[in-house]
């Protein structure tokens, strides 16, 4: 397979040539003064540099001049066959350097199947019929001016379009306002309003049967039969409507549709009766009550406002809004409808469109009739001489003297008189039964509404506590229960017997469900989703969005105090949803405009050139399936945890007719594990022959842009004598990759292993015997797929037993492999983390536990940092060393500079590891040439002994740095050492495995860590 290879560039360092076999030759600068070889601190000489201020200097730095460190490239491709390797420490400020030095240092500026027998509603009976009646509730109280009808209109208007527009977009279910809010912007906001929506329209309930009590007890009072007083007689009233109403509402959909009707009929021979009585001639009397046929003169002069006792616009608006509050009332019972898709939007719009009219056309009616103050008195006509001027201009042309109301205050007039419209009617008592039927339908309404979305709400399970309300009874799926629920909220409302208080909350919450239809319309219509595809094409999301501050404004304007208490409860229920997280995905518009926002925000920073300053570490972690190695996963996401990238990876070898069905199944099994788990990573799979092939595929493809993974995490293979010649060709591989495509890498090794796979495996197939056998005739209650009730020990067995008995040391070895897997994930205990900073690879290898004592799993780890010094100048390395993490601005607990690591390594331990290689070695030195040509012919893997020869300095260094491991680090939490790094057809991959082996031998937790030689350092702001 083709890789990827440096072409030289800004990436490499000037004058070396990858094509070449012998080193780079450099030219040295005559004027700077070059730093010792490391020969003396590591016993042989190397093009690898010890950590320096020097490299991490900007060019042009007044302080002092830049150096360029070795590059990846250099290190991986170059061998030196002749010669001596001599890299200088300076370059020429105006020199292109490798990538990550000069260039980038530069600081420089669908709804089930119908049930038989279940009724469903059309468009008139099921949505037009109940807003009509929701909206004129308030008819009879309501003589205001047009601007304020228009004004109401305008804000239901907006909103049936918006709400038309979403209710077409797809099957509407049950659930009405809710349904619609949290489809359409998801579980947050959909729970926290249907909440106070379904509250809304129980309290709604007692605030209409207390309206509609008040007028039987006015009546009752009139006869001098009231029963015990006049609030406990609206509280007994109450109650026995509430009861029939609920009698209505148990017996079933059709029913309450039934009552509807003909409560509607009532209702409009009531309006009827208003306009007839306009037109019939007035009495004397009623002239004397300021009411008279249309004149033109009484019309003009009630077109202009005329507030009194405070009142405002603002405060009349507020009075008269709640009358259009009820455009809900038809999509709350979506559920029962047979059509909602087409029969919301014209139910509704129709709906509001005659309730406008008639609001209309009753007002100006009123105010064409109906002069704002009277006396009353039969006697008070204009007498011959006076002169008509004052407030009542209108009565006094008609021949009546109405002027001593603007000194004492009248009875009779539109502003003094609540019954001006029973007395404007033709028939008094007419309009008393179409109060009666606007209070009682709309009091109807709200007792079906609030059940129908709770119960919506319940079957969501958002609220898990409330989920004993989402049984339904009977062929419509009633919800008795929310009924009854709804029942005790509205009597217990009642009892108070006041509802001022209440009222405008209410109304607010209303008034919120509105602004939200109309923001989920503009927020799925400007999220641009394919999905978003309503039927209905008379809407603009600019109108949804007015619609939605309008809605806000409103308000406020009704009630400041409740309506902060309204988003403060919203706020609560929406924090709430949120950090629970119920396990729902309605591809919400929420989705759609967080993934339009990262798609955006990606493209912006592909713009952007990586900085030092910004540099973060993205990690590709080879974990295998996600659960599979947690001690990696744990920390790996220690070190990216809600500030850079993780992607827990796993490579699915062999055909891939075989691998593809298992992988997908996979995917969103592990993503959900990751989530759940509360890991902040993502999953990624390929199926791949080999697991080098897949390795590679996922190094070069991985990440999108500039979010893509710099850093390769993967754990050591510690069973690598054992695993065969082609699983360490391929791990060995794996990491030669990583250099080529210059990824930074990190290899960690426990004691113990990483890989608890065979556990995993063994549990899930325990669990699913157990589940099979729950799941037999007789064989008890069935328990879940994760029963806490089954034991550990049980599933402690390895990938081999899993058929068999359990060995007792496999028990043993496995407990203590689950134990070290979950180490990371626990708080660490006080102690350090020992950072052996041998080479400078750019500042990664100190940068990353760093980060780690940022976390507070880790933060009681200090940072000690060993480096590699000269006999004689410790304290100048020290010095050195210090002041370079200080400017890094990296606190650190202790500088320790060792000048023993090229001191000789005893016999006995270096037996050791000749003993470790034995069995790959080829020893063809004691063969002569053809059949030494023949053994390395036939076994191009083995370690030949001139390769042991030449590599000889090198492999004592590992040696020797276990010795001075053990002596320094042994009770470290965690210990980050300098990765060696095996040039490319040099070493041999055994010989290679040997040296990490022999190098993290009998340790703490170790990482080797290798950055890519660009500075993800600086000490410049």
């Amino acid at each position: 397979m083709e890789r990827h290879r440096s072409v030289g560039g800004e990436r490499d360092n000037p004058g070396f040539d990858s094509t070449l076999d012998e080193p780079p030759v450099y030219q040295e600068a005559d004027h700077r003064t070059v730093r010792p070889s490391v020969v003396s601190a590591f016993g042989h000489d190397t093009l690898d540099r010890v950590p320096n201020i020097d490299f991490y200097r900007n060019a042009g730095s007044v302080s002092g001049h830049r150096a360029v460190r070795p590059s990846l490239q250099e290190l991986h491709n170059v061998f030196q066959k002749n010669g001596e390797i001599s890299v200088p420490d300076t370059v020429n400020d105006d020199d292109e350097g490798s990538d990550g030095t000069p260039s980038d240092d530069l600081e420089s500026a669908i709804p089930s199947d119908a049930k038989g027998g279940t009724i469903k509603f059309g468009w008139i009976r099921g949505v037009l019929v109940i807003v009509i009646l929701s909206c004129c509730a308030n008819l009879c109280v309501s003589g205001l001016g047009i601007v304020v009808i228009v004004l109401s209109c305008v804000v239901t208007t907006i909103t049936g379009l918006s709400m038309s527009a979403i209710c077409t977009n797809g099957v509407v279910r049950g659930g009405g306002a809710y349904y619609m809010i949290s489809r359409s912007l998801g579980p947050e906001f959909g729970g926290s309003i249907g909440l106070i929506f379904a509250f809304a329209n129980a309290v709604a309930v007692a605030m209409y049967v207390v309206g509609f009590a008040e007028t039987v007890v006015e009546l009752l009072k009139d006869n001098d039969l009231l029963m015990v007083s006049e609030i406990n007689d609206i509280r007994i009233v109450g109650c026995i409507t509430v009861v029939l109403l609920l009698a209505i509402s148990v017996a079933g959909m059709e029913w309450e549709a039934k009552a509807q009707i003909l409560l509607l009929i009532i209702l409009l021979v009531a309006i009827v009766n208003v306009f007839v009585g306009t037109f019939i001639p007035v009495t004397d009397r009623k002239k004397s009550e300021g009411i008279f046929n249309y004149q033109s003169n009484i019309f003009l002069e009630n077109f202009t406002p005329d507030f009194r006792d405070g009142e405002s616009f603002f405060s009349v608006f507020a009075i008269f809004f709640p009358a259009a509050t009820g455009i809900l009332a038809g999509a709350n019972i979506s559920g029962d409808l047979r059509d909602p898709q087409a029969a919301i939007p014209k139910g509704t719009l129709l709906a509001i469109l005659i309730t406008g009219v008639t609001y209309l056309g009753v007002a100006l009616c009123v105010s064409a009739t109906v002069v704002r103050d009277a006396t009353g008195n039969a006697t008070d006509i204009i007498t011959a001489g006076m002169v008509c001027n004052g407030s009542s201009v209108a009565a006094c042309e008609l021949g009546y003297d109405f002027s001593s109301c603007a000194v004492e205050k009248c009875k009779f007039g539109s502003i003094n008189n609540n019954q001006v419209m029973t007395m404007v009617s033709g028939f008094g008592p007419l309009i008393i039964a179409g109060t009666f039927s606007a209070t009682l339908s709309s009091a109807l309404a709200s007792l079906v509404s609030a059940p129908k979305v709770f119960q919506a709400l319940c079957k969501d399970n958002i609220y898990k506590i409330l989920h004993f309300f989402a049984k339904g009874y009977g062929k419509n799926n009633e919800p008795i229960r929310g009924y009854v629920l709804t029942f005790i909220i509205s009597v217990a409302f009642i009892l108070v017997g006041n509802l001022n208080v209440i009222a405008p909350i209410i109304s607010n919450f209303f008034l919120a469900s509105y602004a939200l239809i109309n923001f989920s319309c503009f927020h799925a219509s400007y999220a641009k989703s394919p999905g978003w595809r309503p039927a209905y094409k008379f809407y603009n999301m600019w109108l949804s969005l007015a619609g939605a501050l309008l809605c806000c404004v409103v308000m406020f304007v009704i009630n400041w105090w409740a309506a902060l208490l309204t988003y403060a409860i919203e706020i609560l229920l929406y924090v709430y949803v949120k950090v629970k997280k119920p396990d729902v995905n309605w591809g919400s518009s929420t989705q759609a405009v967080t993934f339009v926002s990262s798609v955006s925000n990606a493209l912006s920073l592909s713009g952007v050139e990586d900085h030092v300053k910004n540099f973060r570490p993205q990690i590709l972690a080879m974990t295998g399936s996600a659960r599979s190695r947690p001690a990696l996963l744990d920390l790996a996401h220690s070190l990216t945890k809600n500030y850079g990238l993780c992607i827990a990876c796993e490579v699915f070898e062999g055909p891939r007719s075989e691998t593809l069905e298992e992988m997908n199944a996979g995917m969103e099994k592990n993503q959900l594990w990751l989530r759940k788990s509360k890991r902040k990573a993502f999953y990624s799979a390929v199926a791949c022959n080999s697991f080098r092939e897949g390795a590679e595929s996922l190094l070069q493809a991985s990440g999108l842009g500039r979010m893509k993974p710099n850093t390769l995490m993967i754990g050591f293979q510690r069973n690598w004598r054992t695993a065969g010649i082609e699983a360490v060709q391929s791990y060995v591989g794996v990491l030669h990759d990583a250099l080529d495509f210059e990824y930074g890498t990190v290899i960690l090794r426990t004691n113990h292993g990483l890989d608890v796979s065979h556990i995993v495996e063994a549990e899930d197939e325990n669990e699913q015997q157990a589940l099979d056998k729950d799941m037999m005739p007789n064989g008890g209650k069935a328990k879940g797929l994760f029963s806490k009730s089954r034991k550990s020990k049980q599933v402690l067995t390895t990938r081999v037993s899993v058929c068999g008995p359990p060995l007792q040391q496999d028990d043993k070895m496995n407990e203590k492999l689950l134990e070290a897997s979950s180490q990371f994930k626990k708080k660490q205990p006080k102690g350090t983390i020992d950072v052996w900073w041998l080479f400078d690879d750019g500042g990664l290898t100190l940068l990353l536990p760093y980060i780690l004592t940022t976390r507070k799993k880790w933060k009681d780890s200090k940072l000690r940092i060993f480096i590699a010094g000269q006999p004689g100048r410790c304290e100048q390395d020290k010095q050195e060393m210090k002041s370079l993490v200080e400017k890094f601005r990296i606190n650190c607990t202790d500088i320790n500079v060792i000048d023993s690591i090229n001191v000789p390594i005893q016999k006995w331990i270096f037996s050791r590891f000749k003993d470790m290689i034995e069995p790959f070695c080829l020893h063809e030195a004691s063969r002569d040439t053809a059949q030494a040509g023949a053994m390395r012919k036939e076994h191009p893997w083995k370690i030949t002994d001139q390769e042991l020869s030449t590599f000889e300095e090198k492999t004592n260094l590992q040696v020797r740095l276990n010795e001075v491991l053990q002596e320094h680090s042994k009770s470290a939490n965690l210990i980050i050492v300098s990765m060696p790094i095996a040039r490319k057809e040099s070493v041999s991959d055994f010989l290679y495995m040997a040296w990490l082996d022999i190098l993290t031998k009998d340790l703490p937790p170790t990482l080797l860590i290798r950055g890519n030689h660009k500075s993800v350092l600086t000490f410049y702001s």
